[in-house]
């Protein structure tokens, strides 16, 4: 990952309120739980609009988790989560 983009990335994740690996997680679990990247990725003209690539997929995949697309966490992975974002402060 290119610094400009780790630096967005982190941004964005910030405030999101979880750091860059927990978000990273998240999306390993959502690959493994589906078999596949949990967004379609294909070219288009956003990206040349200005749009970050970072940001479209942080934002494609909060509308899947949105409309229920993902399998829900347990309590005690959500749990372990937030103690992993927290060990990471």
């Amino acid at each position: 990952m290119d610094s400009g983009l780790k630096s967005s990335f982190d941004s964005l994740c910030s405030q999101f309120g979880m750091s860059a690996n927990t978000a990273m997680n998240i999306f390993a679990k959502a690959v493994v739980q589906r078999g596949k990247i949990p967004f379609e990725i294909r070219g288009d003209k956003s990206v040349a609009a200005g749009e970050n690539d970072g940001l479209k997929a942080f934002r494609a995949i909060r509308a899947m988790a949105e409309a229920g697309a993902f399998p829900e966490m347990s309590l005690e992975e959500i749990n372990e989560e937030i103690r992993a974002a927290r060990r990471e402060r």
